[in-house]
């Protein structure tokens, strides 16, 4: 072997590659996968995957897909894509922000101060309603030094009295409020969309106007007002749904702070903007740099400095993603998201434990919360790099069409006269019900998989149990889980359970050897407990003359076929009848019936389960013909 030539680079032994012949070898894949025959593009086009918004992920991005390179700028200059500051997060990491949810205002300050003493470096703290009591907020915060520790007050409609006892605290701290810093939390309009209580609406907007001049007059470290876009966001709206209501939030906030005589810099620095960190890694990372293009946009038109365009971001992992069953996948969920949130360039990073679903965390699950992000940043070293998404043509292209699609949402809501009215109408409601509708049916059909719920349950997992949490505000916007259909089932199968001393059964009657069935059931089995039925395999392999024998040891109430097609047109019809003759009540076969669905449906299979089918709406068929209430 001879050494490479310094005037031959390695990569010129080889031949440039060119889109088309990439096209060609997903050509010969397609055809090997049995796939319908495509050339050309239309070969690539079969392996893109639809988003939500009209978006579609490419399976292929190169130089030409995209932007203008010159769009994401630089990082700390408009449009901010790159970060909001030069350094990004850089020379300190990200702010690491645990949330307090406790109404016990001593219990909420020995958390508090575990946190900081371990990795934290700012609150998050449900005050009020919802949260520790106003009157009891020194108690929650004694001993906590307010000019190290930013406070983020997250008090609902309580603002104004929850911002005067803060201001209250740091006097009788003898702490400067121009030393302290944090967020009052102020956002009328994520109050109207909580509760969908339009009559007080004029007189918080009034009074968290006299926060912002507040602030803006003594405490220039402060932010008075959260465009909390998380309401839009568990409602079960789209990335760009989120993204466009934070800005029509953000555009009424601006009208009315100017109004109140702030000028347009001194208003954008009072606004913090909250947004949900899921785990799709990238659209999470394209979203954060989309919102600081489209902010530093809106500034820009309202006649705002290049310096005062930057949006200040604070991600918290979703609630929607979470699920109460399996809460230890919560973990994985939301390790992608917080490192999601990060590589995106927020400011603020929330972890919520993985039991938050479940009631009030405890403290390990507060602790693996913000190790989550100790790791990430000191370990991992996430921080060390401005923007490392930046210059992927994946990346950068998702982050402009989210851009767009957001902006175009915008702009309707500004048509329609502001967020306030559309609220009000029920603009946003219906828009982002409709994407909710089209999203829950993914989930029924389990073509958006949720690990421990839809796709490998463990029905035999001890329940984990938490004091129950503070109920939040409702009345408004829905609150939705991605586990929520899957969860109704399952409480189906617990009461049963409860009652009975069992779970509701099914009988797997496997045709053949272990080698012809195992696949089908195992899907079957999979797809069973995910609506809480207990699947009983045993014999290994039935036929027609032992199915019924079997069926009635086993204790089922229902039956369902596995094998193979082969074996199916052979053996289904007759062992379909045996185990509707020993008193099964529905008859289930794993896999698509092709052109023999009469012949099995007039045998008495009663449905047919395969990937993609509606899960849930054979479940619940399943445990209605088992009579489980």
């Amino acid at each position: 072997m001879t050494a490479q030539s310094p005037e031959l680079p390695l990569a010129a032994a080889f031949p440039d590659a060119d889109r088309e012949q990439w096209q060609r070898l997903v050509e010969g894949v397609l055809r090997k996968s049995g796939a319908a025959e495509a050339t050309g593009a239309a070969a690539e086009d079969a392996l893109t995957t639809a988003l939500e918004d009209g978006i579609r992920v490419r399976p292929l991005y190169t130089s030409e897909d995209a932007p203008d390179a010159d769009a994401a700028g630089r990082p700390g200059f408009p449009p901010f894509v790159r970060a909001g500051r030069a350094t990004g997060s850089t020379v300190a990491g990200w702010d690491v922000r645990q949330r307090h949810t406790d109404t016990d205002a001593r219990r909420a300050n020995e958390a508090v101060l575990a946190d900081l003493e371990n990795g934290v470096t700012s609150l998050w703290l449900a005050v009020g309603d919802g949260g520790v009591p106003v009157t009891e907020l020194a108690t929650a915060l004694d001993g906590v030094y307010l000019d190290l520790a930013a406070v983020a007050l997250d008090a609902g409609a309580d603002f104004a009295a929850a911002a005067e006892a803060w201001f209250r605290l740091c006097a009788e701290k003898g702490e400067a409020p121009s030393e302290t810093a944090g967020t009052l939390g102020a956002d009328p309009l994520g109050v109207l969309a909580r509760t969908g209580r339009a009559d007080d609406l004029a007189g918080h907007l009034e009074a968290a106007a006299g926060l912002a001049r507040r602030c803006a007059d003594e405490a220039p470290r402060t932010r008075a007002l959260a465009v909390d876009a998380l309401p839009y966001h568990e409602a079960g709206g789209s990335t760009a749904e989120e993204l466009g209501c934070s800005l029509a939030t953000g555009v009424a906030y601006l009208r009315e702070l100017t109004a109140a005589g702030l000028g347009v810099d001194a208003a954008c620095a009072q606004l913090e903007f909250r947004y949900a960190a899921t785990a799709d890694q990238f659209l999470t990372i394209a979203k954060l740099r989309a919102a600081r293009r489209l902010w530093s946009r809106v500034a820009e038109v309202c006649g705002a400095s290049p310096a005062a365009r930057a949006q200040r971001q604070h991600a918290v992992t979703s609630t929607v993603m979470t699920t109460r069953r399996d809460p230890w996948v919560n973990m994985l969920r939301t390790t992608v998201a917080g490192l999601s949130a990060g590589v995106g360039g927020a400011d603020a990073v929330t972890v919520l434990p993985f039991d938050a679903a479940l009631g009030l965390p405890d403290a390990f699950a507060r602790r693996i919360a913000r190790n989550t992000q100790s790791i990430l940043l000191e370990e991992s070293h996430l921080s060390k790099v401005i923007d490392p998404a930046g210059g992927s043509w994946y990346v950068e292209r998702l982050t402009d069409e989210l851009a767009r699609a957001a902006w175009g949402w915008f702009q309707e809501i500004e048509t329609a006269g502001g967020q306030a009215a559309a609220l009000g109408s029920g603009m946003v409601g219906e828009r982002l019900a409709s994407t909710w509708r089209k999203r829950s049916e993914a989930l029924a059909h389990r073509r958006e998989p949720v690990t421990g719920v839809s796709e490998f349950p463990f029905l035999a997992e001890a329940p984990v149990e938490r004091e129950p949490a503070p109920v939040p505000a409702g009345g408004g916007l829905p609150r939705v889980r991605r586990d929520e259909a899957y969860e109704a089932l399952r409480a189906r199968s617990d009461a049963h359970l409860a009652a009975a001393g069992s779970r509701p059964k099914a009988f797997l009657a496997a045709l053949g050897p272990a080698a012809v069935h195992t696949a089908r059931a195992t899907f079957a089995s999979n797809l069973l407990q995910a609506g809480g039925i207990e699947p009983v395999h045993d014999p290994v392999s039935v036929d027609a003359e032992s199915a019924a024998e079997a069926f009635t040891a086993s204790g089922a109430g229902i039956a369902c076929l596995c094998s193979s097609d082969a074996l199916y047109a052979e053996q289904a019809a007759e062992v379909a009848a045996a185990l509707k003759a020993a008193g099964a009540r529905q008859v289930l076969l794993a896999g698509k019936p092709g052109e023999r669905r009469e012949a099995y449906e007039r045998a008495g299979v009663d449905a047919f389960v395969f990937a993609g089918c509606d899960a849930v709406g054979v479940l619940s068929s399943a445990l209605d013909v088992m009579e489980v209430a």
